[in-house]
């Protein structure tokens, strides 16, 4: 893919209809597909992946000069890993799981069975484009759907490639994917699909749970939010400067579950933000602009967003620590730490999605639990300590989705995790076993083998059968 696209091609709705029927009078034939044809589906996706490593690279470059190191981390082992993780699992997953029946139903047993759910929706945005769109696509494939994939408008390269991919390994009445505007969004979330998974903002979010409303759709909303961390009085200070500005920094901090802002104790403040900068220069050199392994702001709508976060923090009186520079021909922001960030901010109302770091001293760990908890729930909590009793009161007195103890992010590389936020930062989990509940219906089956106690309670009720009632709930 030698010439960069600058916008998608258009797609009408009658196309987007007929895609939809296709696959909605094939899901049947999907969901009886076996578990070695399901992993061989996956076998097939895995070495197409392999196959344009280098070409996901170089649409990655296009889209916003992602550094190809930063796209076999961020993008491509992800994939191949939540591939491997179900090519591994999905035998236990598939099987029936055999649950215990009551003495009151003695003569019958009791199993679940995991059915996919039929036709599904995968929305994806465009900060990592490939790893959240063939994701989630694993456990869809693996619980046995048959899926319609609507990436995001904002990373033509990377749609145009995801779109040869998936056409190069699947029929279009299996799986398909629709590139298109935010119209043939609008005409995919009008058709009555049996689950949508969605990754993306939580203002989105909202819009699409209001669709699947119409429909009684079930969801996996993967959004956002402000996701904090705290970096108390007994943390080493400089492992937690090394990771904090790594998880903050990576992919220009367009990642979800980034530190979004970050609590330190008023005694390691100033050495804490000395640490940052050390680490900022060690990992993008003093000439950060010219360095390839910095990326850019996707485009310039999401640009001067954040740069009018900046413009409005620094007029209420905020200070800027670290960085601060901003160049409009490239879409380029420098790693950035600002203090003293007054809390009606755009920075501290909106979630950031740029490499802006909010750092706030506090001397009473009730204090940032209380700044945490009158926030929505976050999508990731971080923390920084060396104290099991602080560690324990912390995850005992905030909510979120998710996070880690002295690291930043990356429990989203571990598949035996469950991924998602709570609330407003997402409803339901991704990944793995997760992955595939989610796009699998438990379907609770009892067979019954041999007359049992309740045959004797059928109408007409008399006193001998409510005295058996009687017994029934008294010991039973």
């Amino acid at each position: 893919m030698n010439e960069t696209i600058k916008t998608v091609p258009e797609v009408t709705s009658e196309e987007l209809e007929r895609i939809f029927k296709l696959q909605k009078e094939n899901q049947f034939a999907v969901g009886n597909t076996t578990v070695s044809q399901r992993k061989a589906k996956l076998k097939l996706l895995h070495k197409a992946i392999l196959k344009y490593r280098p070409e996901i690279k170089d649409v990655m470059f296009k889209d916003y000069k992602k550094h190809p190191s930063e796209v076999d981390l961020t993008e491509v082992f992800p994939i191949t890993s939540e591939i491997k993780h179900a090519k591994r699992n999905l035998s236990r997953w598939m099987g029936k799981r055999k649950v215990t029946t009551p003495i009151a139903l003695l003569g019958s047993s009791s199993y679940i069975k995991y059915e996919p759910k039929g036709v599904v929706l995968i929305i994806s945005p465009w900060n990592f484009p490939f790893n959240l769109t063939f994701g989630p696509l694993v456990g869809a494939i693996a619980a046995g759907n048959t899926v319609i994939i609507k990436p995001s408008e904002h990373t033509p390269n990377s749609s145009a490639l995801m779109k040869k991919i998936i056409s190069e390994v699947f029929n279009e009445n299996e799986v398909a994917l629709i590139e298109g505007s935010i119209e043939a969004s609008k005409t995919l979330l009008a058709q009555p699909f049996n689950h949508i998974f969605f990754t993306g903002a939580p203002n989105i979010g909202k819009v699409v749970m209001a669709a699947a409303a119409k429909h009684l759709t079930s969801v996996t909303l993967e959004l956002g939010g402000k996701s904090p961390t705290i970096v108390d009085e007994t943390a080493n200070i400089d492992m937690a400067a090394r990771r904090i500005a790594w998880g903050k920094y990576l992919n220009n901090g367009q990642v979800c579950i980034a530190p979004d802002y970050v609590f330190v104790h008023e005694s390691k403040k100033e050495l804490f933000l000395k640490t940052v900068e050390k680490y900022i220069k060690k990992f993008y050199t003093e000439d950060i602009s010219n360095e390839t392994s910095y990326s850019r702001i996707v485009n310039e709508r999401h640009f001067n967003r954040i740069k009018g976060y900046v413009e409005d923090a620094i007029q209420k009186g905020a200070k800027v620590n670290i960085g601060g520079e901003f160049d409009d021909a490239q879409n380029y922001i420098s790693p950035t730490v600002i203090s003293e960030v007054p809390s009606d901010a755009d920075l501290m109302t909106n979630e950031i999605f740029g490499p802006i770091m909010p750092v706030y001293a506090f001397s009473n760990l009730n204090e940032v639990i209380n700044k945490i908890n009158e926030k929505e729930k976050p999508l990731s909590l971080y923390i920084y300590s060396k104290s099991s009793k602080n560690i324990k009161y912390i995850l005992n007195n905030t909510r979120a989705g998710g996070g880690c103890i002295n690291h930043s992010a990356v429990h989203f590389f571990n598949t035996n995790l469950p991924f998602g936020g709570s609330n407003n930062s997402g409803i339901g989990k991704g990944h793995g076993w997760h992955g595939f509940q989610s796009f699998s219906n438990p379907r609770g089956i009892l067979k019954q083998h041999i007359p049992n106690a309740l045959e004797l309670l059928l109408p007409p009720y008399n006193d001998f059968k409510q005295n058996l009632i009687n017994l029934t709930i008294k010991y039973f």
